[in-house]
């Protein structure tokens, strides 16, 4: 069985840092990518930050380069996200996912319904 939590939310002010932690279990590095993802009240879903542990691969969203960086601990089935120079627009409630890796190849799945197991969800608010 497929499980995520997500962790380490909370509030902090402009400019400073939270580390958010993905602990996951049900599937192997080899075959599942994992992904962060934010949701702000009636906003559209959007992908931060995705990772494939087995090849290193990483991608981030172009307002957030430079400032968050994801990693993984294949040890502690664990994903992070780290968050540095937090902004007022980065408030969210942030969410992990994993999804299958596509079978001929690639780091992530093709789109964002195939991330198909979802954590909880952790809150992080920015004051300004």
């Amino acid at each position: 069985e497929v499980q995520l939590q997500a962790f380490g939310g909370g509030l902090v002010q402009a400019g400073g840092s939270l580390r958010l932690s993905c602990a996951h279990s049900g599937f192997t590095f080899e075959n599942y990518a994992i992904g962060w993802f934010r949701q702000a009240p009636g906003k559209e879903r959007e992908e931060v930050s995705l990772i494939n542990p087995s090849d290193g691969s990483r991608y981030y969203l172009d307002s957030v380069k430079g400032r968050f960086t994801i990693s993984s601990d294949d040890a502690k089935n664990t994903v992070y996200l780290q968050m540095n120079s937090l902004k007022p627009e980065d408030t969210a409630v942030y969410y992990c996912a994993a999804g299958q890796v596509p079978p001929y190849g690639g780091s992530f799945p093709e789109t964002l319904g195939g991330y198909r197991y979802w954590g909880q969800g952790t809150q992080v608010t920015v004051s300004s």
